[in-house]
């Protein structure tokens, strides 16, 4: 990207809401039980929001929260926070209460826009017991939020607006500048307590610019945003990166194979990313030869090892002619390499592909030198996408980025001569459940908190439909007795489904390396 191209980027997420709303109005921006939003009614929509958002002392820089399932409402608030100059605080749907009050509590979130029920989930009861103090008022999603004593309705919500004119949001949304910033996703980590990534806007403008430059996405697109909103892969590159292009965006709040393949004939869906095992569910669906897929035309993936044949059969069976591969994380964004569509499919299935303009990739040994391609080592980012570090946690982010600027993600890779990226492990022993980054210390951290287990360590193992799934392997304490299923259900209760682990292994002690650590490659040699 030149520098008058750079220039001509909007510096903020409002001002790309502002020239997406002249570009393309008289265009479909969200689709959503057939009912339309068109862009020119965008602004409004967000700006109602902004002023609710003033009228109840919300501040530039103030952190509000978002616990809700993909939908219309989920986009609106999100734009009325960034206008407002605050910033985005989402929250996975998965999370137990608990969980979403630990995140609630250290961003300091004033405000939370939640969905009441969800898939037979009560989250305000699940949240009741753990509410922190600083959340002061909670603003109630969806028709189930009715009447509710627990909140404001969106409704009521938004009559607050009236306190506030337009004039004062709109110069308030206009003061929103590149560095300002945008959200605070939560990731977690290897010491188990999820951590603040601080993004700006002007980062995520430009690094989802040239995504929608790679994948060609056009004006007009449809593209199903399976991916939750509430990870970057589903708010980034799923509706952030639809605004930048003018495509329509259509929320989709669960995958199911069945529905997806109805919405793709009935809705004549465009673009379609996600992990992996979404095409493998559809390339296995019942339907598959029966069913019109002919409007596809993109898809994008990532996970560190995806067979060839898969990219193959995606073009072939699914009629993509768009097929390709990314990788990032959390802490730049959501975005770090992409495959160039017309690559090999031996190349979009065994790399990431090259870092995006205005950002580098180097592999580094344990000293933190530079080693040649073809060479193995940690797999370190620079560039304009890499975080502003950790939300108040100043040590981490020391921790992570160098003094060179250099982010250290934990992956294990290499380059090749092309430069593109290969990932060959994961450092820090991640594994992926379903697109879901799983952190064992987290999992093992909650775990361990069950009054029959003595010790825990807990290793992904592959797994056919999932791609990977996790294990516990335990150590009972002593006169305790516990189960496979019995440990399955109490996680259930006590994490975010995801997290669960779907295997369990009793050991009478687990293997140990000279340091005393536990030896998880003896483990997971024994399990595979």
């Amino acid at each position: 990207m030149t520098s008058s191209q750079q220039q001509s980027l909007p510096r903020s997420i409002p001002q790309m809401l502002f020239n997406a709303a002249q570009q393309h109005a008289g265009r479909t921006a969200i689709e959503e039980h057939g009912e339309c939003t068109d862009y020119s009614e965008l602004p409004r929509l967000a700006l109602a929001v902004t002023r609710s958002l003033m009228a109840v002392g919300i501040g530039k820089g103030d952190r509000v929260a978002i616990w809700a399932p993909n939908g219309r409402d989920w986009i609106i608030a999100a734009l009325g926070i960034h206008c407002a100059g605050a910033v985005m605080v989402p929250i996975n749907t998965r999370m137990k209460g608990s969980e979403a009050a630990d995140i609630l509590q250290r961003s300091g979130a004033r405000l939370l826009f939640v969905q009441p029920v969800f898939l037979g989930t009560d989250y305000l009861a699940l949240l009741a017991p753990y509410r922190p103090a600083n959340l002061e008022c909670q603003v109630l999603l969806g028709e189930t939020a009715a009447g509710s004593p627990h909140g404001l309705h969106w409704d009521g919500f938004l009559a607050l607006g009236a306190a506030v004119s337009e004039s004062a949001a709109l110069s308030r949304a206009s003061g929103v500048g590149a560095d300002d910033l945008s959200d605070l996703l939560f990731t977690s980590g290897t010491t188990g307590k999820p951590k603040g990534v601080m993004s700006g806007h002007g980062q995520n403008i430009r690094a989802f610019s040239e995504y929608v430059k790679v994948i060609g996405l056009q004006a007009g697109d449809r593209y199903l945003v399976i991916n939750p909103f509430f990870h970057a892969f589903g708010y980034k590159a799923g509706w952030l990166t639809c605004l930048l292009a003018g495509a329509t965006i259509l929320p989709h709040p669960v995958f199911d194979a069945e529905a997806v393949f109805q919405r793709i004939a009935a809705e004549r869906i465009n673009v379609l990313p996600g992990p992996p095992t979404l095409y493998l569910s559809m390339l296995a669906h019942p339907k598959l030869a029966e069913t019109d897929l002919s409007s596809l035309r993109i898809a994008v993936t990532g996970a560190a090892t995806i067979p060839p044949i898969l990219i193959e059969r995606m073009r072939r069976e699914l009629g993509f002619s768009v097929v390709t591969t990314a990788y990032g994380l959390t802490e730049c964004g959501g975005l770090a390499t992409i495959c160039d569509p017309s690559d090999a499919a031996h190349t979009i299935a065994g790399t990431s592909g090259r870092a995006i303009p205005g950002t580098e990739v180097s592999i580094r040994d344990p000293h933190n030198r530079p080693l040649p391609a073809g060479s193995t080592g940690e797999i370190c980012l620079r560039g304009f996408h890499v975080m502003q570090g950790y939300f108040e946690d100043p040590k981490a982010t020391a921790e992570t980025i160098d003094s060179e600027g250099w982010l250290h993600t934990g992956d294990i890779g290499e380059l090749d001569a092309a430069g593109n990226l290969r990932i060959t492990d994961r450092l820090k022993d991640m594994f992926i459940v379903g697109g879901f980054n799983c952190y064992p210390a987290e999992i093992e951290a909650g775990l361990i908190e069950h009054p029959a287990i003595a010790q825990v360590a807990v290793i992904g193992v592959p797994d056919e439909r999932m791609g990977e799934v996790g294990c516990a392997c335990v150590v009972l304490r002593h006169e305790h007795v516990l189960d496979e299923a019995g440990l399955i259900l109490w996680a259930r209760e006590h994490m975010a489904n995801y997290k669960v682990p779907r295997l369990v292994r009793f050991y009478q002690a687990l293997p140990v390396n000279a340091s005393n650590k536990v030896a998880k490659n003896e483990l997971r040699a024994g399990l595979l």
